[in-house]
């Protein structure tokens, strides 16, 4: 890469049919570095300064391509058609039902057998300058996976300022479906310190989560209120502090992977969560416009997959926060729609903003207006 150039565009493997599968690096003036790859249209390596301005890559992920191919585990990758689970891997769309393919018990998770996240995208356009991006493309087939229609869907990285990485989706069809997109990054702030992120504290601008069944489905009842349980993070608690409580939701889940209910969808990207870790002061705040944020505390990591610099991922070791509509859409008419008809595009944004705690004030609540009643 030389001087002027904030863009880096190399071969990162090589798919079982020959095809190459390419790694682009984004960088900036202020240390920020991110790296994707067009596997999964997926977020590598993200390499954040920490409070005495060290960098340190913050999302767990694979060195090498083989480490991905090898392992669905969806470390940094775009997720879809429909992030999450739909109920008995079925829905009925203007009155004739479609069966998708289930690979999650009955149940059909993160796009089914072969999701976004198994195939090679396409580059569309890579933008230099102060502002450097990478555009990937995919055309997801009618009936791929069961879905209906064409999709064409487009995702683009942008480091949009020096601590700040935006993620912005759109997908169009020929027939109507439904569409559900996400990044499934697993941050730990903290770096490859070996440390978990039980002592990061979290603040999630929900007042409202999802309960769920044995099979991580959506109760049939309204949506919960986090008052009173371990689920409150509207004024950041460390994701630790009750994650051990003899709760029914978190024996379900192992600790916490539930849809938090966000603010109404105004499609501009509004504040939902912010996670911050004491050790290096890094500060992530999130913005999205979309209606759910599934936090999920790594539980099924289980030390049998090493990851980067050959370490072993265990429980706990990372946090996601996936912004996207709530799991099981298709199947509840309360639920915000996820539907997407031929003429309209959808659209989803997402804002990562980083800062140290000295910016951050960890420990304290966000100055940004939590959501109140009008988040169910």
């Amino acid at each position: 890469m030389n001087t002027l150039s904030r863009v880096a565009r190399s071969r990162f493997g090589v798919l079982p049919d020959g095809s190459e599968v390419e790694r682009i690096v984004l960088q900036c003036d202020g240390g920020m570095e991110a790296r994707i790859i067009t596997y999964g249209a997926s977020l590598q390596a993200l390499l954040v300064p920490d409070v005495a301005g060290r960098r340190d890559d913050i999302v767990l992920g694979h060195d090498a391509f083989e480490g991905y191919l090898a392992r669905r585990q969806f470390f940094g990758a775009t997720v879809g058609r429909y992030a999450n689970r739909i109920a008995g891997a079925r829905f009925v769309l203007d009155g004739t039902e479609v069966q998708l393919a289930a690979n999650n018990g009955p149940n059909a998770l993160h796009g089914g057998l072969e999701g976004f996240d198994r195939r090679n995208w396409r580059i569309a356009g890579i933008e230099d300058g102060d502002r450097p991006a990478v555009t990937l493309a995919y055309t997801s087939a009618d009936g791929e996976e069961g879905y209906p229609g064409a999709l064409d869907v487009e995702v683009t990285w942008r480091l949009t300022g020096p601590m700040e990485l935006s993620l912005d989706m759109t997908a169009r069809t020929d027939r109507p479906t439904v569409v559900n997109l996400t990044n499934h990054s697993f941050f730990n702030l903290a770096g490859a310190s070996g440390q978990n992120v039980l002592d990061h504290r979290l603040t999630v601008a929900a007042d409202h989560f999802l309960a769920v069944d044995a099979g991580a489905i959506p109760l049939p009842q309204p949506p919960t209120a986090v008052a009173g349980t371990p689920f409150d993070f509207r004024t950041g608690i460390e994701i630790g502090a009750r994650i051990r409580n003899d709760h029914p939701q978190l024996r379900l889940g192992r600790g916490y992977d539930h849809n938090f209910c966000l603010a109404p969808p105004s499609g501009e990207p509004r504040f939902a969560a912010r996670l911050a870790a004491p050790a290096s002061g890094r500060v992530l705040e999130l913005f999205t416009n979309q209606p759910g944020l599934q936090v999920y505390s790594g539980n099924f990591l289980d030390g049998s997959t090493a990851g980067k610099g050959g370490r072993l991922y265990r429980q706990s070791d990372a946090i996601c926060l996936e912004p996207h509509a709530w799991p099981d859409t298709p199947n509840r008419p309360d639920f915000p729609t996820a539907r997407l008809s031929p003429g309209e595009v959808y659209r989803h944004s997402t804002l990562y903003r980083f800062m140290h705690a000295i910016e951050g004030a960890i420990g304290t609540q966000s100055a940004v207006e939590l959501p109140g009643e009008s988040g169910r």
